[in-house]
């Protein structure tokens, strides 16, 4: 993600609890459902509903090119040096070599350089700024914090690599070794956590300095059930690392967006207190009733619609259903939810124009 990830003035006010117009709604097409289903049908549904899709004509539609480390068959080795290989196109594949899975290569490895990439490619520091900033002044020549340009109403936002921090460290040493190395108090994983934080606050600071209205902090944390770590592991060795990159966000007053998938109620009180404005958590898996009791009214609930279950195997009617009550339960007229749905292969038709249809027809529920 860069600077052409952009938010609308209805999503910041959303977020700050100001009376959005109305819910802020995204629907997101994984790029394997152009292979998996015919073109011309997501396009027709596209066409169909233009909240969703404002400004969207079919005739100048241009499929999404897909990422190196989503081509089928073709290894990839990302900027750190681990190889990722996936089964679909379409699909962000896995890691399947670690480059420091021996801790003997950690002596001499260098990490990459955050002037040149984002840890998974290529990154032009000069063509973001060119693209949507005009004109901005620096914070070094003015006595005030700069601020963002909206573009078309829209404002830049950044964002680290989807798995900056405990992800990437379980990409360099593998799943396993990570929690055997926080488990023993290893000395070296207090050095490789430097060394990420390291690349990730370059990252930070350079969206901060170009004046980004909000910084996306995407990670996955949790399972089916329960998260990935302990909360104890967490907060000794990923909280840190997510309260020091969210610091120079916060001091420019730049919105702070986190994601993980999975079940992450045990770690939502460490989350929200590291300064969290906006969290993304999936709705079914940690419950919607848990959330409204948790979160609503405390951040901005940015809800994942279930991909799994209802959306899956359900029928139009439970989907309707399902978005309803949890507009009804995590919503209000002052803000603090938005709703996001990622369309994968397997949906039946009939059920992606159902989930299209009600978060439309619910986005403007407290308008």
């Amino acid at each position: 993600m860069d600077f052409t990830d952009a938010i609308t003035e209805n999503t910041l006010r959303a977020i700050r609890f100001e009376r959005p117009e109305h819910i802020p709604i995204i629907f997101w097409i994984n790029p394997a459902c152009w292979h998996h289903y015919q073109q011309e049908l997501l396009f027709e549904l596209m066409s169909e509903h233009s909240l969703l899709f404002p400004g969207f004509a079919s005739e100048d539609a241009v499929l999404p090119e897909l990422a190196p480390w989503e081509q089928a068959g073709e290894p990839y080795t990302d900027s750190w040096g681990c190889v990722w290989e996936t089964t679909d196109d379409g699909i962000t594949g896995s890691v399947t070599k670690h480059p420091l899975e021996d801790w003997g290569a950690l002596e001499g490895f260098t990490p990459p350089d955050p002037a040149q990439t984002n840890g998974m490619a290529a990154i032009d520091w000069s063509k973001i700024k060119d693209k949507l900033w005009h004109g901005l002044a620096t914070r070094e020549n003015t006595a005030e914090m700069a601020v963002p340009l909206a573009v078309e109403g829209k404002y830049g936002v950044g964002s680290l690599e989807h798995g900056h921090a405990f992800m990437r460290l379980s990409y360099l040493r593998g799943y396993e070794k990570l929690l055997l190395d926080m488990a023993d108090g290893d000395a070296r994983l207090g050095k490789l956590i430097e060394m990420v934080e390291k690349f990730s606050m370059g990252i930070v600071q350079r969206y901060v300095d170009l004046g980004a209205a909000m910084m996306r902090y995407p990670e996955d944390l949790g399972m089916q059930l329960g998260p990935m770590l302990s909360p104890e592991q967490f907060r000794t060795y990923i909280k840190p690392i997510y309260e020091n990159l969210m610091t120079p966000a916060r001091k420019a007053g730049c919105l702070v967006h986190m994601h993980s998938d999975g079940d992450i109620r045990d770690l939502v009180d460490d989350l929200v207190v590291s300064g969290v404005d906006a969290l993304n958590l999936q709705d079914l898996v940690n419950g919607i009733d848990w959330i409204a009791a948790k979160l609503k009214g405390r951040i901005c609930i940015d809800l994942d619609i279930d991909r799994q279950q209802i959306t899956r195997f359900g029928n139009p009617e439970k989907i309707d259903e399902l978005i309803h009550g949890e507009v009804e339960k995590l919503g209000s007229p002052e803000g603090g939810l938005m709703m996001i749905y990622g369309l994968y292969p397997g949906v039946p038709l009939e059920n992606i124009k159902a989930v299209m249809d009600a978060m439309e027809r619910y986005a403007a529920f407290y308008s």
